[in-house]
């Protein structure tokens, strides 16, 4: 069976590669559009659904993995910021709390598939609009949910304690995908 990674996200090839696998990236064009009725944990799962279902090229001897991530403060889905002025806004919405970040990955090729949602508490120290300005000058984190990554110096300087898994907040569950990819007998 070949693995198709459905995402272009350098942390996500980083750690599908560490776990051991060999895989092709494929490019996907999805509108991630979810129903605003939809429970904030339900939200990744739905997408990484979507984008699974609007890859349509897939073979028989093939299996597609497909992620989301998003934050989660006090309620607020806070998803990839806009400009440098919404990163700002995200993180100073994160500044001092705890907030969750919450990872999907749907495993899938066929008839068959399997779709594993993680969710972290990630309790953040407070950051200085000095940081915030360092951090998004030197970072760049626009492509990132809730205008961080926690592998990088936001991460390394300012989240005090986690509960639950380093490689969700990074972006992939990877206990979840061996879990899946086993389930499909790699």
């Amino acid at each position: 069976m070949k693995i198709l990674l459905a995402s272009q996200s350098p942390r996500r090839k980083e750690l599908i590669s560490a776990l051991g696998y060999d895989f092709s990236t494929v490019k996907i064009d999805c509108e991630e559009i979810y129903p605003e009725s939809l429970p904030v944990t339900e939200i990744p799962a739905y997408l990484a659904e979507l984008k699974a279902k609007a890859y349509t090229a897939i073979q028989n001897d093939e299996i597609l993995v497909t992620a989301d991530t998003i934050v989660v403060q006090d309620g607020e889905v806070l998803g990839k910021p806009k400009g440098e002025e919404g990163a700002k806004e995200m993180l100073r919405k994160l500044s001092g709390k705890t907030h969750q970040v919450i990872t999907a990955v749907r495993i899938s090729s066929g008839e068959k598939f399997f779709t594993y949602t993680d969710i972290a508490d990630v309790e953040m120290d407070d950051i200085s609009d000095e940081e915030i300005d360092f951090y998004i000058k030197n970072y760049k984190p626009m492509d990132k949910a809730g205008a961080y990554g926690i592998q990088e110096w936001l991460g390394m300087a300012k989240i005090k304690r986690i509960n639950g898994s380093f490689y969700t907040i990074m972006g992939l569950p990877t206990h979840l995908v061996y879990r899946g990819l086993k389930e499909f007998g790699l």
